[in-house]
Formats: C-alpha cells, structure tokens, sequence
C-alpha cells in the first residue's frame, strides 16, 4: 500500500513538474492517477460561478468536455464542492450521477459502483473538483485519506499553475493586442521581399543594408505602389530593433482633430469620447520603430508636435502635463516631392530636414521592366496557394503583355491584374491542373474602355505649372483607374489601395471629378 502510494505521488509530481502546457499537464494527471487507481472515468473540472466545467475527461464519452455542470442542479457535485476533504459516496447512494450514460466502459444507467471526489482547494478558495469513478463497488475503500489529500493537493497545485499561466497569457495577449493590429499590416503587408534584379533594386538593397543598422531617420520616397511599405519593413528586420514592435500609422487617414492623440496618446475626459486613457502610436512604438506613411499628407499643425519627437525624442500626451520621453525609430514615406511641397507652403522646412537624413527612393516598376517577370512568379505563387491551384504560370503572350504595359499602379497594379486574371483563369480551367494565365484575361489594354467625361476645373488648370511632378503622376493614375472602373470610386479606391474618402479628398485637391449622364 505504502509503494502504491508513492508511486501515486510522485506519478502527479512529476505530471506538475514536466507538463508543457494546460492540455498537456491535465491529461498527464488524469493518466498518473489511472495508473496509481483502479478505475473506470476520472475527471477534472474547473470551477467558475456555481458551474463546474470539465477540463479534462478519461474513460467518459467526448462529448463529456463540451457539458457544463451546475451545482443547484447535480447533487453529488454539490456535495463535493462543500467538503472540505476527500469524500467518498457509499456504493448504493441514491444521489443521482452526473455521468450516468456517459461511461465509455458501459452504456445503459450506471448501476450500484464506487464514485468519489476531491476538492481541489487554492488560498482556501474551492477553484475546481476530481472525480474518480468504477464500475467495482467499494474499490476505493482501501486508499487513505493521508494519500488522497495529497493527491488533491498536488491536482489543485497543477490547476492553480494552469489558472495563471492562463492569466499571464492573456495578460500578455492583452499587452499584445495594443500593438497587433499596428504591426501586423506593416509585418505582412506588399509581401514577404524586396524582389528584382534590376540596377535599381541592387542600389536600393544596398542602401536598405548600409541604414538599417544604424538609428538614422530614414525617408522614403516613390510613387502610390512601388512597395515602400515592403522597404519599411526590411529596413525594421534588419536593424537591432527587430525584435521591437514596428507600428503603421497611415497619415492621410488622420482626421486633424485626432491627429495629435493618434499619435501622442490622451488622458482620459482630454476632448469628447475619451472615455479612457489611450497611449499613442509613439508609445507603443517605444524601443521599436514607427512607420508613418503618407507623411505628406500631416496638417501643419501636427508637423510642428511631430519636429518636437525628432529633436528631443519627447511626447505630451493631449489632456496631460507631464512629457514623457520615447525611444523610436522613425521611417518616413511619401509620393509627394517635399522639397517641392516645401517651397509650397505645405511642409515644414525643418520637419523635412529631420526626416530626410539618409532618404531612400524606390523606382517605378515602367523604369525597371526586368523584375516584372521576376515579381510575376513571385505573385503567381503566392496566388496558387490562395487560390488552392495546383500549378499557376503566364502563357507566352501574357508574359509579352506584362513586359509592354506601363504599369501607371506599379507593383500592387501587377499584384491586382494577376490575381483577378488568376481567379478568371481558375474559373474556366479548374483548379487541379496546371492553370495558364493569357493575355486576355489580364485585360491590359483599355482601348476600347468607354471614355466618361471627367474633366478639371479651369482653376485647377492654370495651378497645373506649381504642381509636383507627384502630383500629375497621382492625377494620371486616378484619371486611368476611374477611366477602368467606369467611374466607380469605391472600386477605384480598391484597385489604388485606398480608403475611399481618401481618395475623393485627393481627387477633389487634384481637380479631378467625374461627371455622369443619363442617355435617351
């Protein structure tokens, strides 16, 4: 009995000791004490409100983990969860059993057997139950409370070490959450690398190689498109802070009103709607980078608080005193020429200057034809997998298209036209195949597009001379989309990759209006 018993104690301590993770360590448990007891069923169970939740089950039906137990409603559970010890029920008892029907071992109403419980006690707080079931009447009789009160010592010790693992996981998922949903879309987004072969490309690497080790603010600078998302995020894996968070900041999407506590945080009650406490992106970027996107597009006002972390690495919170000092990294990207912007009246001179310490430029895709294929085989098979085809891949004529389109949306135009032309193709061949992409279906020409009369105002007009260069790109390549979606500015706002009341600001900023007409 003696050995028995050890063996019994040291089976669950070394189940408390080696287990990985709360499904781990529970069914661990459960087998310990299996092998130490004859019996048919144990279970565990966790305790919350008055309901008893199953945890981890052996010898009952799978169904068993999904039910849910309320203590007003199974005595015997009831009775459990009130002693204060092990406790035995007597082999004939008339206390109806939760398991009766449940026994793998036996299908039918439970008949006359042995049941018995151990309340798993933490902080002298009841936090869950073991049941212990046998189809032998009596079988337990001859295990001693000494023995089981160490047993249950040692479960309550093993579900108190899940509780909190459990807690200090959400803690820390909760922790996380503040800057997932940043990071995420910065990590993953514009693909995984910077593809091609092209002069461009190996002087942009090369630059990417040279800064990314260093603190330097970095700029960067190319057309709606051309991957400078995909450059911030190289530029934060390379560097010693990749183990940091790189949060995204999309500054066109900033109303003016909320720019600042987007950015710096607020206190809670700070303007209408503040209802708690909010850190800004600067703070949960601590120790990290932050990508701030669009950085053209940030009011004046904003420019100046935004000088302010450049130079002395500070930021107040709206509706607090105190300054608190941060530690970030900042990468900056724009389609707009700032230096030009600058003479304009529409950037800070000073602002500028910070941010353009090492600034980098990404080529158009038209000015470096010779990675279309390359980033084309790199779509396509990402688009395989999505679209579960087995083997996706250009017809000759559609590899000619690519190299001859001028590619006004760069590299996320590419992206787009293969995936639709992918999808089309997967439709009229299947998807179990090799599927081949032609010509056709990429839809590359737009010759025979009905034109609708989209027009610019005369005032407009004669700004055209004080424009950037940026700016005639961004209005082309609206006209050409509008022209492509029949003038359907939410499905243009789709193939630009923008929000929509974005992109009707920056068409209205532009000129650029669509009217419609109704035809008898």
């Amino acid at each position: 009995m003696v050995e028995q018993n050890t063996n019994l104690l040291l089976e669950v301590a070394l189940d408390l000791a080696n287990s990985l993770n709360n499904e781990n360590r529970f069914d661990r448990l459960l087998t310990s004490i299996r092998k130490a007891i004859r019996c048919d069923a144990v279970v565990l169970l966790g305790l919350h409100q008055q309901v008893l939740t199953p945890l981890a089950i052996q010898g009952l039906s799978p169904d068993t983990i999904g039910r849910r137990f309320l203590l007003s409603e199974h005595p015997r559970l009831q009775q459990l969860c009130q002693s204060s010890g092990p406790h035995r029920f007597a082999a004939d008892s008339d206390l109806p059993d939760p398991y009766d029907g449940l026994l793998l071992s036996r299908s039918g109403d439970l008949p006359v057997h042995s049941c018995m419980g151990l309340p798993l006690y933490s902080d002298d707080q009841i936090i869950g139950l073991l049941t212990i079931d046998s189809l032998e009447p009596n079988a337990f009789d001859h295990i001693s409370d000494k023995t089981l009160e160490l047993m249950a010592a040692l479960s309550a010790a093993t579900l108190k070490s899940a509780f909190e693992m459990t807690k200090l996981a959400l803690s820390a998922q909760h922790a996380r959450q503040l800057v997932e949903e940043l990071t995420q879309e910065a990590l993953l987004r514009d693909g995984g690398e910077l593809i091609g072969q092209s002069p461009a490309m190996q002087a942009l690497r090369k630059d990417i190689q040279l800064v990314a080790s260093s603190d330097f603010t970095v700029l960067v600078q190319g057309e709606t498109g051309v991957g400078k998302e995909l450059v911030a995020r190289t530029l934060h894996q390379l560097s010693p802070r990749k183990t940091a968070p790189l949060v995204h900041l999309n500054c066109a999407s900033l109303p003016e009103s909320l720019a600042e506590a987007e950015l710096f945080g607020h206190a809670r009650g700070a303007f209408t709607g503040a209802e708690k406490e909010r850190p800004g992106k600067f703070l949960l970027a601590d120790g990290g980078s932050i990508f701030l996107d669009e950085v053209g597009e940030l009011p004046l006002s904003i420019q100046a608080k935004l000088l302010r972390v450049l130079q002395s690495g500070e930021i107040q919170p709206v509706g607090k005193d105190e300054v608190q000092k941060v530690n970030v990294r900042i990468i900056a990207a724009t389609n707009r020429d700032l230096q030009q912007e600058v003479e304009l009246g529409r950037f800070r001179a000073d602002l500028y200057h910070r941010l353009a310490v090492y600034p980098l430029t990404v080529s158009p895709l038209r000015d470096r034809q010779q990675d279309v294929l390359l980033l084309a085989g790199y779509f396509l098979e990402q688009i395989s997998r999505k679209l579960g085809i087995r083997q996706l891949k250009l017809a000759a004529d559609a590899a000619d298209a690519l190299l001859s389109y001028n590619w006004p949306g760069n590299v996320r135009e590419l992206e787009h036209v293969l995936s639709r032309a992918a999808l089309k193709a997967a439709g009229q061949n299947g998807r179990a195949g090799i599927v081949s992409i032609s010509a056709a279906l990429l839809e590359l020409s737009q010759t025979n597009l009905p034109r609708l009369p989209i027009v610019m105002s005369a005032e407009r007009e004669l700004e055209t001379n004080l424009k950037t260069a940026t700016d005639n790109f961004q209005r082309t390549l609206i006209l050409q989309t509008l022209e492509r979606t029949h003038g359907n500015w939410a499905e243009a706002a789709r193939c630009l990759q923008q929000d929509r009341a974005n992109l009707t600001r920056l068409a209205k900023r532009l000129g650029i209006s669509v009217q419609k007409q109704i035809l008898y």
